[in-house]
């Protein structure tokens, strides 16, 4: 296949999205710009890891189900295999898409110089980064850059490094105004969390998951936020039940059989968490501002990459979703549930006249393609508000509207 017909064949996947969004109940994805005329020059890229094992105790302790889970052979928190073939899969998809518009090559090693790419310093955000170099430029040399394994890196992780003057008492003050409050933000939830005990299966009509009463408080190191409640612990079982779909483990643990649209609903709850940890406004100038610099300056710089990717983790993406004023479209996930290796795509763009444009994207595999190792991806567009609904976004607008909401870095 060309790569002239792989990138028609994503637009018209993209297009079906677009009519069949609905059936999740999700916001209508925005409609493409047209970008006649204009050359692509740069793509500068934000990616959660692909698929992982379950962290240790992201089921939280004493959750009970009718059978065992099932087993994972790849240690706790690592990426897959599996996941690391999705992520090569996507990196194909995009070169060939990047080759059709006369960005990259189609074939052969891109120059040193032209791809950058930058990971959190977890060994399954190193390990993702390079599934995806393998796949978009196979049997080539592109360094992955990080930190020393474990050292808090202020791109992905400002709160634990300190980058900014976080305030935990303003971020809990924001966050419940965002919501309503935590007792609000479960009542929301009420029938996803329903659907959870079910899927649990354990019989017990007080429920399946160990939570008490919903409570947000500030940290006692001062360096974040403490949620409690049944956000917080269902959120977590929630996207372990996602996680083995998409790795091909058996989908159920003896309750209600989990398929994809189940997913779609319980997806619902892990969202939720992220209401309270990045998409508020404070959390979202917080958790962005240091990635957030980072690329405003890919974009700007005179003699930027062709490509630059930043690879991190849930938390960045819907941080940068919430900062910007888009929500997380994708088919096959609730609205807001970042998929694993979904990237946020900024796309750089020039008229004839030197001018220079954005246009945003959302690229991702449902769960169900994981599951089936598919090779197709989906592309769905984003319009960021403050830029035109039918146009590209000029740079130095969406540049503005960007920087003015990043929190300022120092202590």
């Amino acid at each position: 296949m060309t790569p002239i017909s792989a990138t028609l064949r994503r637009h018209l996947r993209s297009a079906l999205f677009l009519i069949t969004a609905s059936a999740l109940a999700a916001p209508v994805a925005a409609q493409a710009p047209s970008t006649t005329g204009l050359t692509l020059d740069r793509v500068v890229l934000l990616m959660r890891h692909g698929v992982r094992a379950p962290l240790d105790g992201e089921v939280p302790h004493g959750t009970r189900t009718a059978s065992p889970w099932p087993h994972w052979t790849t240690p706790e928190s690592q990426l897959t295999p599996r996941g690391a073939e999705a992520l090569a899969t996507e990196a194909r998809a995009d070169r060939a898409d990047w080759a059709a518009r006369g960005l990259l090559s189609a074939k052969g090693c891109p120059a040193s110089d032209s791809i950058r790419i930058w990971t959190n310093s977890s060994p399954r955000t190193i390990a993702s980064g390079q599934a995806y170099a393998q796949g978009l430029a196979p049997g080539c040399t592109l360094t992955i850059g990080h930190r020393p394994v474990g050292e808090a890196d202020p791109l992905f992780e400002p709160l634990r490094a300190r980058a900014t003057r976080f305030d935990a008492t303003a971020a809990v003050a924001d966050i419940d105004r965002f919501t309503g409050g935590m007792d609000a933000l479960a009542a929301r939830h009420r029938d996803a969390l329903r659907l959870l005990d079910s899927v649990l299966g354990c019989g017990d009509p007080k429920g399946c998951d160990p939570a008490g009463a919903p409570r947000l408080t500030p940290s006692a190191d001062g360096k974040g936020i403490d949620l409690s409640g049944p956000i917080r612990t269902a959120s977590g079982t929630a996207q372990v039940l996602l996680l083995q779909y998409a790795e091909g483990l058996s989908p159920s643990v003896g309750g209600v059989p989990v398929d994809g649209a189940v997913l779609a609903r319980l997806g619902a709850v892990h969202a939720a968490l992220f209401d309270v940890y990045s998409r508020s406004p404070y959390m979202a100038a917080h958790q962005s501002a240091a990635f957030g610099r980072h690329m405003i300056d890919a974009l700007t710089a005179r003699d930027g990459r062709k490509v630059d990717m930043l690879v991190g983790h849930d938390t960045n993406v819907t941080a940068l979703a919430g900062l910007l004023g888009f929500d997380l479209v994708a088919p096959g996930y609730a609205t807001n549930d970042a998929a694993p290796g979904g990237a946020v795509m900024i796309e750089r763009w020039h008229d004839r006249r030197g001018r220079r444009f954005v246009t945003l994207s959302y690229r991702t595999q449902s769960p169900d393609r994981l599951r089936r190792q598919s090779a197709d991806v989906t592309v769905t567009p984003i319009r960021v508000p403050g830029c035109p609904a039918a146009a590209p976004c000029p740079l130095d607008r969406f540049v503005a509207l960007f920087g003015r909401r990043l929190a300022p870095l120092g202590r």
